[in-house]
């Protein structure tokens, strides 16, 4: 089969690559579209070796069930969910982290969601009840934040968003954010809780403005910068109920693919897709994507 692989000395390249074998709880799909996410172009040099195949995200047709009975039969409409593989013709995923997308759901757009939008969606449940609640999302004009805006919007939250720059805020206040700023010394009132995307400086600095007993989750590090925190100025703040956490998908996440999808059917939920490219271009999206060039999701179609 053809995909698209990682080599250490040239980078991204088309190449022809050994079929994948399914384990009896995994299903082996076609796949028509699968989406890129800011580690598998930022960290494909630490996560991948020479000839893997990376990607998250890919949604298809099921080719072969898994043959222990669980999951969609053949023929399926599916999307899916494993670490690593999906920028090929064909990958293997386990059917606990597979979904069947809805009629009137492209598959080019169920392929925005998994990577991205579970992750909001998890790291939002972290938060506990949003209902009238301020939350703060940084980072939010990538996939994960453009989800996390909506979903927590969505939830009843009282949503800030925060952006590196005014061109990068496109379209967040018609998703739900209350205030969209680009400098967090902006925000002027406390926050209940943080999705906080981007690492560094900015999540001590999103810490500092967790209310008495507020939750930050780290998502991710694009700043690619360590963070540091000042536990004993907490301490003299009278400040130690406030917490930092970092965010680990927890897989088995058909359920959670299967609400997303449904939210999408319903026009409920739009996955900002802001790129959509055959995949024979992939080098040039991986390269926008990873240079902020592309605002939301980015997404190949696979084999045209």
């Amino acid at each position: 089969m053809r995909a698209i692989v990682h080599d250490p000395a040239a980078g991204l390249r088309m190449s022809e690559a050994p079929e994948p074998e399914p384990e009896p709880h995994q299903v082996l799909i076609d796949v028509r579209a699968a989406s890129l996410n800011f580690l598998d172009v930022a960290y494909r040099d630490v996560n991948l070796a020479a000839g893997d195949i990376p990607g998250v995200d890919a949604a298809g047709i099921v080719r072969t069930p898994a043959a222990d009975g669980s999951g969609p039969p053949a023929g399926s409409r599916v999307v899916s969910f494993a670490m690593g593989g999906a920028w090929a013709e064909h990958r293997t995923a386990a059917a606990a982290d597979t979904a069947v997308v809805p009629d009137g759901v492209e598959l080019t757009t169920a392929a925005a969601l998994p990577g991205a939008g579970v992750t909001a969606l998890q790291a939002l449940r972290r938060l506990g009840p949003l209902l009238g609640r301020r939350v703060l999302v940084t980072g939010a004009s990538g996939g994960v934040g453009r989800f996390a805006v909506q979903l927590a919007a969505l939830s009843g939250a009282e949503v800030v968003a925060a952006v590196g720059s005014t061109a990068r805020a496109t379209g967040l206040t018609g998703l739900g954010a209350r205030e969209v700023v680009t400098d967090l010394a902006d925000v002027r009132r406390p926050v209940g809780g943080v999705i906080e995307n981007v690492g560094g400086p900015l999540l001590s600095q999103a810490f500092g403005l967790l209310d008495t007993g507020g939750l930050a989750v780290s998502v991710g590090q694009a700043s690619g910068r360590p963070t540091m925190i000042d536990f004993e100025a907490e301490r003299r703040r009278g400040m130690a109920g406030r917490r930092v956490e970092a965010f680990i998908i927890q897989l088995g996440i058909a359920s959670d693919l299967a609400l997303l999808l449904d939210l999408v059917a319903d026009g409920a939920l739009d996955p900002q897709i802001g790129r959509r490219e055959s995949w024979l271009q992939f080098a040039a999206v991986a390269d926008d994507l990873r240079s902020r060039k592309i605002i939301g999701k980015a997404v190949l179609e696979i084999g045209a």
